[in-house]
């Protein structure tokens, strides 16, 4: 049986609402980035700037005093810091709090706002009833593959003759595309509904209709000046668009058409919710802003995870030895989402949609051991690869001054570029475009910081592309091997008018300074409905000064590269707490030397649970520290 949900409520402080990896950041020119970014107070050395950590401490500006004092004053008597921290998320009434905190599924938007929603509805539930083929055409990452099963199970369950395709990388290429389609046309299809893709496939759309097949596109990614010709095309993001919410996933919008189906069916709406963990799933991987709809969608998919989650999933997670009990964003994005991934970067990503629409143990036991070898195969090429592009980029950037970071290497595997590209953003700071031939083209993929959209840069070398797609953060691309010399040049350029002397330094945000004395079961106990964490709504960053190290400090891991100890106010009577530090082992020697002193250090830290044999505790989680200014 499913337990009670938000058992601690703000009602824990009187109030009145009802009941219901290191984040490294990038600084950038741009104030106002999808208009939420705030302005920042740079610690300057004489006050809180670190002169020994590899990273700049930033306090959020945008906590007006009067508002925090006012939000806390409605919440009766809120502490402070989460006060400070609601407010810098926008959240700066007693209304805006009970949406923040109690919002669910009633709040979902209409789908039928969507553009096209109405046509999209009539057409195919004019194929299901004409026993017409209708072929489910997804993509091969997890947000394509979770909305395949989703919509592929949905039309099964109602009777339909439907069936799915996913395009190889390396036959098909990405998304729509001619030699995807005429694999298509060979299994009958008179109706395609693509997800995840197909908002940019002008051609190809025209193509499907001289072929007899009408195209449904359900997308989320940018759209181009001139929109495919379909039936419908469902994306948020087109100009004409009045839904909402501009933010969902692939399988987001995946999930809004199934809701405006089964309500055309005449069909009960909480029929949908075992749908909701593959929503959960896409959300987080897809890193989609968790805020609005999709913080509802994924705070309630998690639920679905942890108490009923389907076969597949579960199966995966025994493979990658999780627990779905106790699922987060985290572990999403730790254990299953590279999983899934796996069998689209090296093999057929079928593999993961069936394992999503098994319906049996040993079905779903023999796929999970699929996907873990797989997932095996592809960290092996990730750490080849990685070894490298690190030593290429190093050599890259050893010449001139280079804004972005643009490699290639002909023998590149295709299915972990992505991955790679991810991490050379983390270690230079920088837009990163990670290249390979594939035939006679040479396809790529790009990932970039925060502030710099590596769309709209692609989009200034347009000419020089065969193709890309993308969004803000993540991009795909094509070009002719003698255009590549060009692309270079003309990708730096375009990123250099995005940034400033300053934007390629990283730093850490912090939403509120916080005693460690404050830190009891009532503070958590709200905190932790902030949750779920991810893009756009990350776990609250906090700083606390003046903290004697207490016990031993030690180095975890192989190579120590992480450090552990435990920290208390100087001369505080609380509890130690214990401190994990992921990467910060290069503290090892000043942490032992500030001890040995009896001086203090300054930890910036997010707050979590750590479970070790069977005991669960409070533990900060340091993102970045530093021995105390003197006096």
């Amino acid at each position: 049986m499913e337990p009670e949900r938000f058992t601690w409520s703000l009602w824990a402080w009187g109030g009145g609402l009802d009941e219901g990896r290191d984040r490294i950041l990038y600084r950038h020119r741009c104030d106002n980035h999808k208009g939420r970014h705030q302005s920042h107070r740079i610690l300057t050395p004489n006050e809180e700037e670190s002169t020994v950590g590899s990273k700049r401490w930033i306090m959020k500006e945008g906590g007006d005093e009067a508002r925090v004092e006012a939000l806390r004053t409605a919440l009766n008597d809120l502490p402070l810091p989460l006060a400070r921290t609601l407010v810098l998320r926008g959240v700066d009434t007693f209304e805006a709090a009970r949406s923040y905190f109690r919002d669910d599924l009633t709040s979902l938007h209409d789908p039928l706002t969507y553009k096209g929603m109405q046509q999209a509805v009539e057409r195919i539930t004019g194929a299901m009833r004409n026993g017409e083929a209708i072929v489910v055409y997804g993509d091969y990452d997890v947000d394509g593959t979770t909305a395949t099963a989703l919509l592929t199970h949905y039309l099964l369950s109602q009777g339909a003759n439907a069936s799915f395709f996913v395009p190889d990388r390396f036959r098909h290429g990405y998304g729509l595309s001619r030699q995807g389609l005429d694999a298509v046309r060979e299994m009958g299809a008179k109706l395609i509904i693509a997800l995840d893709c197909g908002v940019t496939a002008v051609e190809e759309t025209t193509y499907a209709r001289e072929c007899g097949m009408d195209l449904v596109i359900c997308d989320h990614h940018t759209p181009q000046d001139v929109l495919p010709d379909a039936v419908a095309v469902l994306d948020a993001k087109r100009e004409d668009d009045t839904y909402p919410f501009k933010e969902l996933c692939g399988c987001g919008v995946t999930f809004k058409l199934v809701q405006a189906l089964h309500a055309a069916l005449g069909k009960d709406p909480s029929d949908l919710l075992h749908y909701l963990d593959l929503v959960a799933v896409a959300t987080t991987a897809d890193m989609v802003p968790l805020t609005g709809e999709n913080r509802v969608l994924v705070r309630e998919g998690l639920h679905r995870l942890r108490y009923r989650p389907r076969i597949g999933l579960r199966m995966l997670a025994d493979q990658a030895g999780a627990k779905l009990s106790e699922a987060t964003t985290r572990s999403i994005g730790f254990y299953l989402g590279p999983r899934i991934n796996a069998a689209g970067r090296l093999g057929d990503a079928a593999r993961a949609v069936n394992l999503l629409l098994a319906d049996d143990q040993i079905e779903a036991t023999a796929r999970a051991r699929q996907l873990e070898r797989l997932n095996e195969e592809r960290r092996a090429l990730d750490r080849e690869t990685q070894q490298e592009a690190f030593a290429m980029a190093d050599r890259f950037l050893a010449g001139r001054e280079r804004h972005a970071l643009v490699l290639h290497h002909p023998d590149w595997h295709l299915g972990v570029i992505g991955i790679v590209a991810s991490r050379l953003v983390e270690r230079h700071y920088r837009p990163a475009v990670m290249l390979t031939t594939a035939g006679s083209v040479v396809k790529g993929s790009a990932r970039s910081t925060a502030g710099i959209n590596v769309y709209a840069a692609l989009t200034e070398c347009q000419d020089l592309l065969l193709e890309y797609g993308g969004h803000d953060y993540a991009a795909g691309l094509t070009l002719e091997p003698s255009n590549l010399a060009s692309f270079i040049e003309r990708f730096d350029q375009a990123v250099a008018r995005s940034v400033n002397e300053e934007s390629l330094e990283p730093f850490v945000e912090i939403d509120a300074e916080l005693r460690l004395s404050q830190l009891d079961e009532r503070f958590w106990a709200v905190l932790k409905q902030f949750e779920p964490f991810g893009q756009d709504n990350p776990a609250p960053v906090f700083l606390s000064k003046d903290l004697e190290i207490v016990g031993p400090v030690a180095g975890v891991g192989r190579q120590r590269d992480h450090v552990k100890f435990s920290v208390r106010e100087r001369g505080a009577s609380h509890p130690a707490r214990n401190v994990i530090g992921f990467g910060l082992g290069k503290h090892l020697p000043e942490l032992a030397a500030v001890q040995a002193d009896g001086r203090t250090i300054e930890l910036l830290f997010s707050v979590e649970e750590n479970t070790w044999n069977g005991r669960t505790s409070l533990q900060l989680n340091a993102l970045d520290l530093r021995p105390s200014s003197p006096a």
